[in-house]
């Protein structure tokens, strides 16, 4: 089982507690949910068996910020690509997590984050290039996001610098985000299940906590859509560094 069976009754409320958190959070920003679920999971698990518990918790909260915002046909016709080099990314990603557990990768994504954010800081976040050849760069962050996810089970960070960078607005950055989060998160799911030995019973212990992450999306959409540009975007931006924090605290809490 994925050891949910062996917990107290205090450590599983506090797993739904925090699923419904970060449910919450990827209603109302559009990412976090597994930055946030993971780490404050496998304080009383162990790591594989939080991603396996955050897995299908964080489809279900993907899925409805992907849909929830303006017509869903609008972000496709834009941004139909970014799942696919996704797709590929985060396949590689989750091999290279089986085979290298062990591997930095927190760190390597907290340190690119920090570097942004300093960029951005200092006033040097604008870069035409990108702008320019958009598409060739969305191929690049779109498959680092993959590798992201499938490795540090983070995918948000490259997303963003490439979605503010090209100056996609707060409402459709949402959904663009999240249907890449759909597409990594069934290719990650679809790996574990087939090539990471989980059993269907592991997946359908998960499912009452799916629920949960739902419910706390759907009021997470209700906050998101009094959230002005401005704001979202210094929430987002602040999120990126908690985002960090949290990958930096994670690698030291699992080799201290």
């Amino acid at each position: 089982m994925t050891g949910l069976e062996s917990l107290s009754a205090p450590l599983l409320i506090w797993i739904a507690l925090v699923i419904l958190v970060s449910g919450v959070l990827q209603g109302a920003l559009g990412l976090g949910f597994p930055t946030v679920a993971t780490p404050l999971i496998a304080l009383v698990t162990d790591i594989r068996t939080a991603v396996i518990v955050v897995l299908l918790p964080c489809v279900a909260t993907v899925v409805i910020a992907a849909v929830k915002g303006v017509p869903l046909r609008r972000v496709l016709a834009e941004f139909w690509m970014m799942p696919l080099y996704m797709l590929l990314g985060a396949g590689i990603g989750t091999r290279l997590f089986i085979a290298y557990p062990a591997f930095p990768y927190a760190l390597l994504l907290a340190a690119v984050i920090i570097v942004y954010l300093n960029l951005d800081r200092l006033g040097r976040s604008e870069w035409p290039p990108i702008r320019r050849h958009r598409h060739l760069f969305g191929f690049l962050f779109g498959f680092l996001a993959g590798l992201s996810e499938g490795t540090a089970n983070v995918a948000a960070p490259p997303l963003i610098i490439y979605y503010l960078a090209i100056g996609v607005q707060p409402t459709m950055l949402v959904q663009a985000l999240n249907i890449c989060f759909v597409a990594g998160k069934s290719t990650q799911f679809a790996t574990l299940a087939t090539a990471g030995g989980v059993p269907a019973a592991q997946w359908l212990a998960t499912l009452p906590l799916a629920a949960v992450a739902a419910a706390g999306a759907l009021y997470g959409v209700r906050i998101r859509s009094r959230i002005d540009a401005a704001t979202y975007k210094k929430w987002v931006k602040g999120a990126l560094f908690v985002i960090a924090i949290i990958l930096c605290a994670q690698y030291a809490y699992s080799n201290g």
